[in-house]
Protein backbone atom coordinates (compact mmCIF):
# COMPACT_ATOMS: atom_id res chain seq x y z
CA UNK A 1 0.00 0.00 0.00
CA UNK A 2 1.36 3.49 -0.53
CA UNK A 3 2.62 4.83 1.99
CA UNK A 4 3.46 1.63 3.62
CA UNK A 5 7.14 0.74 2.52
CA UNK A 6 9.53 -0.23 5.12
CA UNK A 7 12.05 0.06 3.19
CA UNK A 8 14.95 2.58 4.49
CA UNK A 9 14.64 6.28 4.01
CA UNK A 10 10.82 5.49 2.91
CA UNK A 11 10.17 6.92 6.70
CA UNK A 12 10.37 9.47 8.00
CA UNK A 13 11.82 9.35 11.37
CA UNK A 14 9.58 10.80 14.44
CA UNK A 15 10.43 14.38 15.41
CA UNK A 16 11.62 15.53 12.46
CA UNK A 17 8.15 16.69 11.26
CA UNK A 18 8.74 19.90 9.87
CA UNK A 19 7.69 23.21 11.70
CA UNK A 20 7.27 23.70 15.73
CA UNK A 21 6.58 20.59 17.58
CA UNK A 22 7.12 22.02 20.81
CA UNK A 23 7.31 24.90 22.28
CA UNK A 24 10.72 26.80 23.64
CA UNK A 25 9.79 26.78 27.13
CA UNK A 26 11.11 30.77 27.45
CA UNK A 27 14.44 28.98 26.40
CA UNK A 28 14.90 31.32 23.55
CA UNK A 29 14.91 34.35 25.46
CA UNK A 30 17.66 33.08 28.22
CA UNK A 31 19.54 32.32 25.16
CA UNK A 32 19.72 35.97 24.68
CA UNK A 33 20.86 36.83 28.03
CA UNK A 34 24.65 38.08 28.68
CA UNK A 35 27.06 35.66 30.08
CA UNK A 36 28.98 37.79 31.87
CA UNK A 37 32.53 39.45 31.13
CA UNK A 38 34.75 37.33 29.01
CA UNK A 39 37.54 35.23 31.06
CA UNK A 40 41.16 35.47 30.72
CA UNK A 41 42.63 33.32 27.99
CA UNK A 42 44.51 31.21 30.84
CA UNK A 43 40.83 30.40 32.54
CA UNK A 44 39.38 29.33 29.50
CA UNK A 45 38.99 25.28 29.55
CA UNK A 46 41.43 24.25 26.61
CA UNK A 47 42.75 27.83 25.17
CA UNK A 48 46.47 27.50 24.84
CA UNK A 49 47.44 30.08 27.21
CA UNK A 50 45.39 27.98 30.30
CA UNK A 51 47.62 25.14 28.85
CA UNK A 52 50.85 26.86 28.79
CA UNK A 53 49.78 28.39 32.38
CA UNK A 54 49.13 24.82 33.49
CA UNK A 55 52.60 23.74 31.70
CA UNK A 56 54.61 26.19 34.00
CA UNK A 57 52.41 25.62 37.09
CA UNK A 58 53.78 21.76 36.75
CA UNK A 59 57.64 22.69 35.96
CA UNK A 60 57.45 25.00 38.88
CA UNK A 61 55.57 21.86 41.00
CA UNK A 62 58.17 19.82 40.01
CA UNK A 63 61.43 21.95 40.67
CA UNK A 64 59.75 22.70 44.40
CA UNK A 65 59.85 18.66 44.87
CA UNK A 66 63.63 18.29 43.73
CA UNK A 67 64.60 20.51 45.55
CA UNK A 68 63.61 19.86 48.56
CA UNK A 69 64.37 16.24 47.90
CA UNK A 70 67.75 17.24 47.25
CA UNK A 71 67.60 18.78 50.56
CA UNK A 72 66.60 16.04 52.11
CA UNK A 73 68.73 13.43 50.44
CA UNK A 74 72.35 12.59 50.63
CA UNK A 75 75.22 14.04 49.24
CA UNK A 76 77.83 11.85 47.75
CA UNK A 77 81.27 13.46 47.20
CA UNK A 78 83.22 12.42 43.94
CA UNK A 79 86.83 12.08 43.15
CA UNK A 80 90.10 10.39 45.29
CA UNK A 81 90.94 13.48 46.64
CA UNK A 82 88.08 15.03 48.15
CA UNK A 83 87.08 11.38 49.05
CA UNK A 84 90.00 10.93 51.28
CA UNK A 85 90.15 14.85 52.71
CA UNK A 86 86.60 14.37 54.13
CA UNK A 87 87.69 10.66 55.64
CA UNK A 88 90.58 12.52 57.09
CA UNK A 89 88.71 15.17 58.08
CA UNK A 90 85.83 12.64 60.35
CA UNK A 91 83.08 13.83 58.21
CA UNK A 92 80.22 11.33 58.77
CA UNK A 93 79.74 8.77 55.86
CA UNK A 94 77.49 5.88 55.24
CA UNK A 95 79.15 4.65 52.04
CA UNK A 96 82.04 4.41 50.06
CA UNK A 97 82.07 3.61 46.53
CA UNK A 98 84.87 1.90 44.80
CA UNK A 99 84.35 1.18 41.21
CA UNK A 100 85.18 -2.24 39.74
CA UNK A 101 88.38 -2.77 38.68
CA UNK A 102 89.82 0.64 39.78
CA UNK A 103 93.79 1.72 39.51
CA UNK A 104 94.60 1.12 43.16
CA UNK A 105 97.04 4.37 44.41
CA UNK A 106 97.77 5.37 47.72
CA UNK A 107 94.58 7.87 47.80
CA UNK A 108 92.22 4.87 47.29
CA UNK A 109 94.12 2.70 49.72
CA UNK A 110 94.08 4.95 52.38
CA UNK A 111 90.12 5.52 51.57
CA UNK A 112 89.56 2.19 52.21
CA UNK A 113 91.18 1.49 55.13
CA UNK A 114 89.70 5.08 56.61
CA UNK A 115 86.02 3.75 55.53
CA UNK A 116 87.28 0.41 57.05
CA UNK A 117 88.20 1.77 60.70
CA UNK A 118 85.35 3.99 61.19
CA UNK A 119 82.71 1.04 60.04
CA UNK A 120 81.52 2.40 57.07
CA UNK A 121 80.67 0.13 54.43
CA UNK A 122 82.96 0.17 51.24
CA UNK A 123 81.07 -1.31 48.07
CA UNK A 124 82.49 -2.43 45.04
CA UNK A 125 79.93 -1.53 41.91
CA UNK A 126 80.31 -0.81 38.46
CA UNK A 127 81.76 1.99 36.50
CA UNK A 128 78.09 2.94 35.27
CA UNK A 129 76.43 2.66 38.35
CA UNK A 130 79.08 4.94 39.77
CA UNK A 131 77.93 7.49 37.07
CA UNK A 132 74.90 7.42 38.08
CA UNK A 133 75.51 7.93 41.96
CA UNK A 134 77.65 10.76 41.38
CA UNK A 135 74.92 12.38 38.87
CA UNK A 136 78.11 12.07 35.96
CA UNK A 137 80.62 14.02 38.64
CA UNK A 138 84.56 13.43 37.43
CA UNK A 139 84.45 10.21 40.13
CA UNK A 140 87.98 8.94 39.44
CA UNK A 141 86.24 5.67 40.75
CA UNK A 142 85.59 6.67 43.95
CA UNK A 143 82.18 8.32 45.70
CA UNK A 144 81.61 8.67 49.12
CA UNK A 145 78.14 9.11 50.51
CA UNK A 146 77.51 11.53 53.59
CA UNK A 147 73.69 12.49 55.70
CA UNK A 148 71.72 15.06 55.77
CA UNK A 149 73.28 17.44 58.53
CA UNK A 150 71.44 17.64 61.44
CA UNK A 151 70.88 21.44 62.36
CA UNK A 152 69.72 22.45 65.71
CA UNK A 153 67.36 25.32 66.48
CA UNK A 154 68.03 28.47 67.53
CA UNK A 155 66.48 27.95 70.79
CA UNK A 156 68.47 25.20 71.47
CA UNK A 157 71.64 27.45 70.55
CA UNK A 158 70.87 29.96 72.94
CA UNK A 159 69.93 27.34 75.75
CA UNK A 160 73.05 25.52 75.16
CA UNK A 161 75.08 28.98 75.47
CA UNK A 162 73.72 29.63 78.42
CA UNK A 163 74.15 26.28 80.04
CA UNK A 164 78.05 26.19 78.72
CA UNK A 165 78.88 28.11 81.84
CA UNK A 166 80.66 30.65 80.12
CA UNK A 167 79.16 34.25 78.74
CA UNK A 168 77.55 33.02 75.66
CA UNK A 169 79.37 33.95 72.03
CA UNK A 170 77.53 33.00 68.85
CA UNK A 171 78.58 33.87 65.71
CA UNK A 172 75.91 34.73 63.10
CA UNK A 173 76.42 34.86 59.35
CA UNK A 174 74.42 37.07 56.76
CA UNK A 175 75.10 36.18 53.18
CA UNK A 176 77.73 33.66 53.15
CA UNK A 177 77.04 31.86 50.24
CA UNK A 178 80.70 30.00 49.99
CA UNK A 179 81.05 26.37 51.67
CA UNK A 180 84.40 26.78 52.55
CA UNK A 181 84.09 30.20 53.96
CA UNK A 182 81.10 28.70 56.31
CA UNK A 183 83.21 25.83 56.82
CA UNK A 184 86.16 28.03 58.02
CA UNK A 185 84.02 29.65 60.42
CA UNK A 186 83.27 26.76 62.00
CA UNK A 187 86.70 25.99 62.42
CA UNK A 188 87.31 29.31 64.11
CA UNK A 189 84.27 29.23 66.20
CA UNK A 190 85.15 26.25 67.67
CA UNK A 191 89.14 27.53 68.18
CA UNK A 192 88.11 30.58 70.42
CA UNK A 193 85.20 28.96 72.15
CA UNK A 194 82.65 30.25 70.58
CA UNK A 195 78.68 27.98 71.30
CA UNK A 196 77.14 27.55 68.46
CA UNK A 197 76.96 29.23 64.92
CA UNK A 198 73.06 30.40 63.35
CA UNK A 199 72.70 30.61 59.64
CA UNK A 200 69.92 31.95 57.34
CA UNK A 201 67.70 29.71 55.81
CA UNK A 202 67.76 31.68 52.09
CA UNK A 203 71.05 33.01 50.59
CA UNK A 204 73.76 30.88 52.80
CA UNK A 205 76.10 28.35 52.04
CA UNK A 206 74.89 24.79 54.06
CA UNK A 207 77.03 21.81 55.64
CA UNK A 208 77.87 20.23 52.83
CA UNK A 209 81.05 17.99 52.55
CA UNK A 210 82.79 20.94 51.45
CA UNK A 211 81.85 22.41 54.33
CA UNK A 212 82.47 19.20 56.61
CA UNK A 213 85.97 19.21 55.29
CA UNK A 214 87.37 22.48 55.93
CA UNK A 215 86.14 23.02 59.05
CA UNK A 216 88.52 20.09 59.86
CA UNK A 217 85.97 17.89 61.32
CA UNK A 218 84.62 20.58 64.16
CA UNK A 219 81.18 20.96 62.85
CA UNK A 220 80.66 17.08 65.00
CA UNK A 221 81.33 19.25 67.88
CA UNK A 222 79.82 23.07 67.13
CA UNK A 223 76.04 23.09 66.80
CA UNK A 224 74.71 24.82 63.80
CA UNK A 225 71.18 26.31 63.83
CA UNK A 226 69.03 27.45 60.46
CA UNK A 227 66.85 30.83 60.96
CA UNK A 228 64.00 31.22 59.57
CA UNK A 229 64.04 35.12 59.27
CA UNK A 230 68.02 36.41 60.80
CA UNK A 231 66.85 39.30 61.40
CA UNK A 232 63.68 38.39 64.01
CA UNK A 233 66.28 35.51 65.62
CA UNK A 234 68.69 38.20 66.35
CA UNK A 235 65.95 40.31 68.17
CA UNK A 236 64.73 37.54 69.84
CA UNK A 237 68.80 36.86 71.56
CA UNK A 238 68.96 40.53 71.56
CA UNK A 239 65.59 40.26 74.73
CA UNK A 240 67.97 37.61 75.91
CA UNK A 241 70.34 39.71 77.10
CA UNK A 242 72.79 38.99 74.33
CA UNK A 243 74.65 41.93 72.93
CA UNK A 244 74.85 41.77 68.44
CA UNK A 245 77.94 42.95 67.25
CA UNK A 246 78.27 42.89 63.36
CA UNK A 247 81.21 43.41 61.36
CA UNK A 248 81.32 46.41 58.85
CA UNK A 249 83.82 48.24 56.54
CA UNK A 250 82.97 51.40 57.65
CA UNK A 251 81.97 51.16 61.55
CA UNK A 252 83.34 54.00 63.84
CA UNK A 253 84.74 51.82 66.09
CA UNK A 254 87.80 49.79 65.81
CA UNK A 255 87.91 45.71 66.84
CA UNK A 256 90.74 47.42 69.17
CA UNK A 257 87.87 49.04 71.13
CA UNK A 258 85.02 46.06 71.39
CA UNK A 259 83.92 46.15 75.26
CA UNK A 260 81.23 44.12 74.62
CA UNK A 261 83.55 41.30 74.12
CA UNK A 262 83.72 39.79 77.78
CA UNK A 263 80.06 39.97 77.95
CA UNK A 264 77.23 38.03 76.13
CA UNK A 265 77.62 38.36 72.68
CA UNK A 266 76.39 37.61 69.03
CA UNK A 267 79.15 37.68 66.08
CA UNK A 268 77.36 38.68 62.94
CA UNK A 269 79.21 38.32 59.73
CA UNK A 270 78.49 39.59 56.17
CA UNK A 271 79.54 38.58 52.75
CA UNK A 272 82.61 39.70 51.69
CA UNK A 273 81.04 41.27 48.47
CA UNK A 274 78.23 43.21 50.06
CA UNK A 275 78.96 42.93 53.82
CA UNK A 276 75.88 42.98 56.19
CA UNK A 277 72.51 43.63 54.71
CA UNK A 278 70.95 46.68 56.35
CA UNK A 279 67.89 44.97 58.05
CA UNK A 280 70.78 42.77 59.78
CA UNK A 281 73.04 45.92 59.94
CA UNK A 282 70.06 48.06 61.70
CA UNK A 283 69.34 45.03 64.28
CA UNK A 284 73.23 45.34 65.51
CA UNK A 285 73.89 46.97 68.72
CA UNK A 286 76.89 48.05 67.45
CA UNK A 287 79.16 47.85 64.12
CA UNK A 288 83.31 47.06 64.76
CA UNK A 289 85.67 47.40 61.76
CA UNK A 290 89.10 45.63 61.46
CA UNK A 291 92.03 47.67 60.98
CA UNK A 292 93.91 47.12 57.94
CA UNK A 293 97.05 48.27 56.04
CA UNK A 294 96.07 50.82 53.19
CA UNK A 295 95.24 49.60 49.90
CA UNK A 296 93.64 46.43 51.15
CA UNK A 297 89.90 47.06 51.10
CA UNK A 298 88.11 43.88 52.57
CA UNK A 299 88.97 40.55 54.90
CA UNK A 300 87.45 37.27 53.34
CA UNK A 301 84.54 36.57 55.40
CA UNK A 302 86.08 33.88 57.36
CA UNK A 303 89.51 35.34 58.19
CA UNK A 304 87.28 38.39 59.15
CA UNK A 305 85.72 36.22 61.62
CA UNK A 306 88.59 35.04 63.01
CA UNK A 307 90.17 37.81 63.76
CA UNK A 308 87.30 39.36 66.06
CA UNK A 309 86.71 35.84 67.49
CA UNK A 310 90.32 36.08 68.24
CA UNK A 311 89.78 39.50 70.02
CA UNK A 312 87.30 38.35 71.69
CA UNK A 313 88.98 35.37 73.79
CA UNK A 314 91.94 37.67 74.27
CA UNK A 315 89.65 39.89 76.21
CA UNK A 316 87.59 37.35 77.77
CA UNK A 317 91.12 35.73 79.14
CA UNK A 318 92.55 38.51 80.02
CA UNK A 319 89.14 39.94 82.28
CA UNK A 320 89.29 35.90 83.97
CA UNK A 321 92.87 36.66 85.11
CA UNK A 322 92.01 40.74 87.02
Amino acid sequence: MAGNSQRRGAMRKAGTKKGAVVGSGGQRSKGLEGKGPTPKAKERTGHPAQRKANAAAARQEQQQKRQKKAANSAETVAGRNPVVECLRAGVPATALYVAIGIDTDERVAESIKLAGNRGISVLEVARGELDRITAGAMHQGLGLQVPPFEYSHPDELLRQAHDSGEPPLLVALDGVTDPRNLGAVVRSAAAFGAQGVLLPQRRSASMTAVAWRTSAGTAAKMPIAIATNLTRTLKDWASEGLMVIGLDADATISVDELELATGPLVVVVGSEGRGLSRLVRETCDQTVSIPMAAGVESLNASVAAGVVLAEVARRRRVAGRI
